[in-house]
């Protein structure tokens, strides 16, 4: 087996791992999942309270 046979192999085995990590990342029941961690900056409910406490310190500074 020569280097050209060697590296042939790896590019295919690269391609059938990326192909599977976009089936796992688009299949259906993965979706809920990363529907909540993209929400989750979202979710923090101290945010705006903390901007308000800002704002009204930059305003009596």
């Amino acid at each position: 087996m020569d280097i050209n046979t060697l590296r042939g192999l790896s590019t295919i085995l690269v391609m059938i791992v990326f192909i599977g990590i976009c089936l796992w990342a688009y299949s259906g029941s993965k979706r809920k999942d990363f529907e909540d961690a993209a929400n989750l900056p979202f979710e923090d409910e101290d945010i705006e309270a903390r901007t308000l406490g800002e704002t009204e310190r930059e305003k009596n500074d």
